[in-house]
């Protein structure tokens, strides 16, 4: 048997999510990569002492990085360093790079909830009863808080994020391998974010959610488009999630999760033959 790439798949087993169970969703992804891949997992802490052992990184459910930001970033530091392949790639301009993307969305006037880090700013965002502030290094709803427009003055403005908060419909997410689409899944409840259900998806949606895909510009990888509608009818998006998405796949056909599976090994195996090796 010709050997075979060797694939280090990066994943927190014990991370606990709201809602969410990271473990099952990665034991069903790896033992199914196994199939065309010598697969090894491994805890993002130790991904760093690894990778030179192996053709690729996979990074998938490793948590949110500000829990061990020091080590994520030395580890992407060696990993450029070294030219090691890491998938999704280090160049994501989105969650991978912190939230520097909704401002420069907002500013490009792309579909995106408004997005301010600036007090001389404030008079840009639209008007409402409450705004969402969160921290630029926040993640999974970490330090989020609401507050009333006359509080938004004398908050301390650099490492914070403000934006309107949103009286929306339901929250819908669009889940891609490369720039291909794959599955929606859509929160019905607003209360009840990761209660999801299947989302058969409108042409507009879709070109919506293309849109920015096609400005992330990342050649091989999985990304999860998050948006939220809006009563008006609207989609704006609330994150693009190119570091590690969650992919609820228990929340999919088997049909359906059987094609992601294909469309992501395809994808890995494109992603080994056009990447340089280290």
């Amino acid at each position: 048997m010709p050997d075979r790439p060797r694939v280090l798949f990066v994943t927190d087993l014990a991370y606990e999510a709201r809602g969410r169970r990271y473990c099952d969703e990665d034991i069903f992804l790896s033992s199914r990569l196994r199939n065309d891949f010598d697969v090894a997992l491994c805890h993002p802490l130790d991904a760093a002492a690894l990778m030179d052992a192996f053709d690729a990184v996979v990074v998938r459910n490793s948590g949110p990085v500000l829990h061990y930001q020091k080590e994520y970033d030395a580890f992407r530091d060696q990993a450029e360093a070294r030219g090691t392949r890491v998938y999704n790639p280090l160049s994501g301009r989105a969650d991978m790079a912190g939230k520097q993307y909704l401002l420069d969305l907002t500013a490009a006037e792309y579909p995106v909830i408004p997005t301010i880090d600036r007090s001389q700013d404030l008079g840009s965002l639209p008007e409402a009863e409450q705004y969402v502030v969160k921290p630029k290094a926040g993640a999974d709803s970490i330090g989020l808080r609401f507050v009333p427009q006359e509080e938004l003055a004398g908050l301390t403005y650099g490492e914070i994020l403000v934006q309107p908060r949103i009286d929306f419909r339901y929250e819908v997410s669009f889940y891609y391998v490369d720039d291909t689409f794959q599955y929606a899944l859509h929160a019905p409840d607003p209360d009840r974010r990761w209660v999801l259900e299947p989302y058969r998806p409108t042409e507009a949606d879709l070109d919506f959610a293309r849109r920015f895909i096609d400005w992330n510009t990342l050649d091989h990888g999985i990304q999860r488009v998050d948006a939220c509608r809006t009563q008006e009818g609207d989609l704006l998006l609330v994150e693009l999630e190119d570091l590690n998405p969650y992919l609820s796949l228990d929340h999919v056909s088997d049909e359906t999760r059987e094609a992601f599976v294909t469309s992501m090994t395809a994808s890995l195996r494109q992603f080994l033959d056009t990447s340089p090796r280290p």
